[in-house]
């Protein structure tokens, strides 16, 4: 079984490992693209008992002129898929996918592949593409907001009719022509998870339509805000598609000894010294090109997009970390991805001193623990002091 579907009831993962992460900063330790970090982490996580390691895709970075700036230095999302699969065991393994950057033809065979390299524990998101300069150097203008979601309903067609048919097929839309459509080996899976994130009215109704995982960008920091903005989501899929869909989130974690020192850190490395011509640029082409978030929330987030595209604040000790965990589970999520300027050691803590307390908190079983032995391995296991992540 994808771990994606185990059963415990927080899901957790590792996002933006295939680049420079998620935060905008000029910190020295923010990480810089390396294959090295990605094989760490993933191998890490993969012993810690996460669910997910997902990358994000970019082709051309925000800084108009500018080529060689961080934001660009990405790997390539299914072939760095298929290296962490083969160098993991249990992890559930994603590629990112913008629909106008791949032929669906051949976005369904390299899924198909990567999910044989690992077992059956591959997944994909799904991405629109909302980057105009990304998208015309592959001479693929943006189109209008809502006929994004046109086109990536058409593609994603076309994949999942060539995972789950065996005869050849025709299919004339409006998007794509393809004849005599075929596409071999199947997955190992029945079908390959889908994940996408939609903020928008049009976005959400896809996702609610299309999607295993819909992934959310919490805006609020209240529980009952955020239970509706989850019940929102569940109840549009159960009502309109007689669908049940689960519910997944980003974060970002600053992790201390106190909280002083957590929100310290989170103050250095997103406001102090922040990449502000990177966070600029990124905002004008959200908010010109996308409406995930609307924009009266833009400016009020931006020391988040600064900190990691927007990302849940998981700021404090090991203690308070588990209790934003543990109250974001409460509203609804069923999963979250977990990001760090300094990957290695916030992992390494996290695992540490907040996942035993998880554990504690009956969200997560240890690793390893079935149903019989799970609530005696929990008991037992000590709660560390928190480190810095």
């Amino acid at each position: 079984m994808n771990p994606l579907f185990n059963d415990n009831t927080l899901k957790l993962g590792l996002f933006c490992t295939n680049g420079t992460g998620a935060s905008q900063t000029l910190v020295p330790e923010a990480p810089d693209m390396s294959w090295d970090m990605s094989l760490r982490t993933a191998r890490a996580a993969d012993r810690a008992g996460l669910e997910a390691v997902v990358p994000f895709a970019r082709w051309k970075g925000y800084l108009e002129g500018r080529p060689e700036h961080r934001s660009g230095r990405v790997m390539e999302p299914f072939t760095w898929a298929a290296g962490i699969a083969a160098a993991t065991e249990r992890i559930g393994v994603f590629a990112t996918s913008h629909a106008p950057t791949l032929h669906p033809i051949v976005a369904a065979k390299q899924a198909a592949t990567v999910d044989h390299i690992s077992g059956g524990r591959f997944a994909l998101n799904v991405v629109g593409g909302w980057n105009r300069p990304e998208l015309e150097m592959f001479g693929a203008p943006l189109r209008e907001h809502d006929e994004r979601y046109d086109h990536l309903a058409e593609w994603l067609e076309v994949v999942r009719r060539l995972w789950a048919e065996t005869e050849e097929f025709d299919l004339h839309g409006r998007f794509f022509d393809v004849v005599g459509g075929v596409s071999q080996p199947k997955p190992v899976q029945p079908t390959i998870p889908i994940m996408n994130a939609g903020g928008s009215p049009r976005g959400m109704r896809f996702a609610a339509e299309h999607a295993d995982l819909c992934f959310v960008i919490v805006h609020s920091e209240d529980e009952d805000a955020i239970r509706r903005q989850v019940q929102g989501y569940q109840q549009m899929a159960r009502e309109e598609f007689g669908r049940e869909v689960r519910l997944w989130t980003h974060t970002v974690v600053v992790q201390r000894d106190t909280q002083a020192e957590a929100d310290a850190a989170l103050r250095r490395f997103s406001s102090e010294l922040e990449d502000t011509e990177s966070v600029d640029a990124w905002m004008r082409l959200q908010g010109a090109n996308t409406q995930v978030v609307p924009p009266e929330v833009m400016a009020a987030m931006r020391q988040r997009f600064a900190a990691g595209a927007g990302g849940f604040p998981l700021v404090g000790t090991a203690e308070r970390i588990s209790e934003r965990l543990e109250m974001l589970s409460a509203a609804g999520i069923d999963g979250a991805l977990l990001t760090w300027v300094d990957y290695d050691a916030g992992l390494d803590a996290f695992t540490t001193d907040v996942l035993p307390r998880l554990e504690r908190a009956g969200l997560r079983r240890p690793v390893g623990a079935d149903a019989g032995d799970a609530a005696d391995a929990v008991a037992s296991r000590p709660v560390a002091a928190a480190v810095a992540g």
